[in-house]
């Protein structure tokens, strides 16, 4: 798969995370379809999926045996990381740590790691 595929998943299991999991009605921004993601969201995504990617090769295929909360644990951290590349001073909702994010988003991370992890077998 290409990173142009990789970060299309990304994206697309973000948008089935959040429609299934947000609370209300989902921010535009979170569920604006690729053509619609601004250029540096494409390339985050796609960093995201190229690090999940590489960390599930590396595992020897075995990162399905972490819980559910690491493997979701890892999705934000990267995209923490993507953030702080694109932006000089992200909000701090932004760039916040595991245990701040609501539990919409942990479970929604959780996905995309899954998904990825999937799209791989």
């Amino acid at each position: 798969m290409s990173e142009i595929e990789g970060a299309r998943l990304f994206r697309e299991a973000w948008i089935a995370g959040v429609h299934q999991r947000f609370p209300g009605e989902p921010k535009v921004g979170y569920v604006t379809p690729w053509d619609g993601t601004p250029q540096w969201e494409r390339e985050a995504a796609g960093a995201v999926y190229e690090q999940v990617r590489q960390f599930v090769e590396v595992s020897g295929g075995r990162a399905s045996r972490l819980s559910r909360e690491q493997r979701g644990r890892f999705v934000p951290i990267c995209w923490t990381a993507q953030i702080f590349k694109h932006f000089d001073d992200p909000k701090p909702g932004y760039v916040a740590d595991w245990a701040d994010l609501p539990d919409w988003r942990q479970e929604t991370d959780a996905d995309i790691f899954d998904a990825i992890e999937k799209a791989l077998d």
